[in-house]
């Protein structure tokens, strides 16, 4: 066994981890080796551990951080997905939450304890330091997913008549600093920040030069309630490393640095991507109830509008049972309709969730998408024109398809842009709906177009 696990590979060959190591570890934690779990575990980075955690079956998370006890890395606790980071916050003691939050930076302390009953929350914060807990109490004031529940309370902040030597020698110094930091706030008496200056500046520069002297003013200081997707958007945007953070008064109150902020970047494009889908947040360790229960809204919705494609055809009965033929194709029609729809869709809503599509060049980009739709309809007008000729030996039948075709790809693009432009213009996550009304429109224009042309050229 122990010559086995010496030559087991963490990773597999994509990077993620080896299902055999996943396996040696739940083998360990069965058979009570916690010297074989220590083993196992004593390299992983705090990362690699998180995802450990995520694939061991819930009765064996507990287990495993148990058995490393002291040599468990609590920095994998804030890389845990949330609904795992749930349910392990309910399985442990609150007393060993308590110490996690003391080791930890302000930031992923919160993350930790920020959805628990308010009960535990009070019985872990007093277990903290006085001004840890004072930080993370104000911390859980301000609404989620906003730069103030993202921020960290510790940062480096120096007032504007120091030399670099002083500040440097404060760094050198002082406990209470964070582990890792890029700049250094200048501040005033009042803690508004005038500035800042980074760390490898201040090491460039001679010691009895005055602070302000190399201060640069903040291209982005952000205020605790600023929403977390502006905060993405503009570290993105302006290639930040850092930001301040400041209050209602403009007292600086805490920092954002990028490691949090890419994996907010992250989570919207994933939120964007489940919620296309009509997933919502959902996450792959979600228990069934939870699945279901977030599917199940948007198939009700979709089932919906199936009834509404369904009540056009009947409008058309008559028609179909006089030719076959229509039936065989009409779902091409459709077909091809939603798959555009959903190319120029997706597109659409990446382009308002990254700011790249807004007022200034929407009418450009429908326009564009309108050309598109056309370009696609008239060659595949002829492709299917000439196939249902041939397949049914009907020119007319393929003049209708061919028209037909046109007509639902050149719906499909409006719809696919406009669709999510609306939305968006009303302050509905055009990523939630969108998928729902695109579907709809090309699936109902595309039977009306064709049906409807073919009840009156062909019968």
């Amino acid at each position: 066994m122990n010559d086995v696990v010496e030559d087991l590979d963490v990773h597999d060959e994509d990077g993620a981890l080896n299902a055999e190591f996943v396996r040696a570890v739940s083998a360990a934690l069965v058979a009570d080796n916690q010297r074989e779990a220590r083993k196992l575990t004593r390299e992983l980075h705090a990362a690699d551990l998180a995802d450990l955690i995520e694939q061991l079956r819930r009765t064996e998370r507990v287990d495993l951080i148990d058995k490393l006890g002291r040599t468990f890395d609590i920095e994998s606790l804030p890389e845990l997905e949330e609904s795992v980071r749930d349910e392990l916050m309910e399985d442990l003691p609150n007393p060993v939450i308590a110490s996690a939050v003391r080791k930890l930076d302000s930031d992923d302390a919160l993350y930790l304890i920020e959805d628990m009953e308010a009960s535990d929350q009070e019985e872990i914060l007093a277990k903290v330091p006085r001004a840890d807990r004072v930080a993370l109490k104000r911390a859980l004031d301000y609404p989620e997913n906003t730069a103030g529940r993202l921020m960290q309370t510790e940062f480096v902040a120096v007032p504007e008549f120091w030399t670099v030597g002083q500040t440097i020698d404060y760094m050198r110094t002082e406990d209470d600093l964070p582990d890792d930091f890029w700049e250094i706030y200048i501040i005033d008496p009042y803690f508004h920040t005038v500035g800042f200056a980074s760390l490898s500046q201040v090491l460039r520069t001679a010691r009895v030069t005055p602070i302000s002297k190399i201060a640069e003013e903040h291209q982005v200081v952000f205020k605790v309630n600023d929403e977390q997707d502006d905060v993405a958007y503009k570290f993105e945007q302006y290639n930040l490393v850092s930001a301040a953070v400041v209050d209602e008064d403009d007292r600086l109150v805490g920092s954002l640095t990028i490691d949090d902020i890419v994996d907010v970047i992250q989570e919207e494009a994933e939120e964007d991507i489940l919620r296309l889908g009509g997933v919502g947040d959902e996450e792959i360790t979600d228990t069934v109830w939870s699945t279901t229960r977030s599917r199940f809204a948007w198939l009700v919705v979709n089932l919906g509008t199936a009834v509404l494609a369904s009540w056009v055809i009947s409008l058309f009965d008559a028609t179909i049972s006089q030719m076959v033929a229509l039936a065989v194709l009409m779902p091409i029609v459709a077909s091809m309709g939603g798959n555009a729809g959903t190319q120029t869709l997706t597109v659409a809503v990446r382009a308002l969730a990254t700011r790249d599509l807004g007022p200034v060049n929407a009418a450009r980009v429908v326009i564009r998408e309108t050309i598109v739709g056309l370009i696609n309809g008239v060659v595949f007008a002829v492709i299917m024109g000439l196939f249902a000729w041939w397949w049914f030996g009907s020119d007319g039948l393929g003049a209708v398809i061919g028209v037909a075709m046109i007509i639902n790809l050149i719906a499909a693009a409006l719809a696919g842009i406009l669709v999510p432009l609306t939305l968006d213009y009303f302050e509905i996550d055009p990523a939630i709906a969108s998928s729902v009304f695109v579907t709809t429109v090309t699936d109902v224009v595309g039977f009306f177009a064709f049906l409807g042309l073919a009840a009156v050229w062909l019968l």
